[in-house]
């Protein structure tokens, strides 16, 4: 399948590892240009190394939680490819707690980044993308069921994924179109991260796998492939849904 990607342009965020840079390979590899965006100079310049170069990626140091991040990553592609085709809003997950142990002030600071800050970017790409774009979110199984000890990404995401819902709405009648991705157990070094935080990584993911109906964790680019599909032309009737991606983990319709 063609899905028409020559020569469009994306932004994705936090993409120099992890979900973020699974999907930039995959957008680059369909022939999508792509800016992607991280904390260090270093960490962007290796993603934009991956990617093959300044040809197919370019980067840009930012912080998703800065209120300045998203009128400087938006101008920036602007300047860079001269049009915008879409954004995938993505940010690393907030950290792990329990709902009586996470303190005012980590609310606040993951509430910057995880939502408004994706809320930032969307509202600033919708000024300038294309009629045919598409806004996509990066969020988490979370976001319809709670997980144990993620209170953080339990509160946040499933306010997101009904923001995202109504920008559909709002955005539709310009033919933009907007969705959310509910990743669960890729194997990222996020995921490495939290199931270490249990004592003993390979119980963890024994555990975890056994409830999965595909019984694996999933990879990188299985996530990648599903996001450049959804944020291309060739998904052009699919707007407003929530798409897991998650080896059949949710068992809700």
């Amino acid at each position: 399948m063609d899905l028409g990607l020559e020569g469009r342009a994306y932004i994705v965020t936090s993409a120099t590892r992890g979900l973020g840079f699974a999907a930039a390979r995959e957008l680059t590899a369909e022939g999508a240009q792509v800016l992607v965006t991280g904390r260090t100079q270093e960490s962007v310049d290796k993603a934009v190394a991956g990617l093959g170069g300044r040809e197919e990626a370019v980067g840009l140091v930012a912080d998703n939680g800065a209120p300045d991040t998203s009128e400087r990553v938006v101008a920036a592609a602007m300047d860079h490819f001269g049009r915008l085709d879409g954004v995938l809003s993505n940010t690393g997950g907030p950290p792990a707690g329990l709902v009586t142990d996470v303190l005012d002030e980590q609310w606040r600071t993951s509430f910057e980044s995880v939502f408004l800050g994706a809320v930032r970017l969307a509202r600033a790409a919708a000024e300038v993308i294309g009629d045919d774009g598409a806004l996509g979110f990066v969020l988490s199984g979370t976001v319809r069921q709670p997980v144990a000890g993620l209170a953080l990404s339990n509160g946040l995401r499933p306010g997101l994924a009904m923001t995202a819902k109504a920008l559909a709405d709002e955005l539709g009648p310009r033919g933009v179109r907007v969705f959310g991705l509910l990743p669960s157990q890729i194997d990222t070094e996020r995921v490495k991260e939290l199931d270490t935080l249990t004592g003993n990584i390979e119980l963890a993911r024994t555990r975890n796998e056994s409830v999965i109906p595909l019984r694996r964790y999933g990879r990188p680019e299985e996530f990648g492939k599903v996001a450049t599909f959804l944020l291309s032309p060739a998904a052009s009737y699919l707007t407003g849904l929530m798409v897991p991606v998650d080896g059949g983990a949710l068992r809700q319709l």
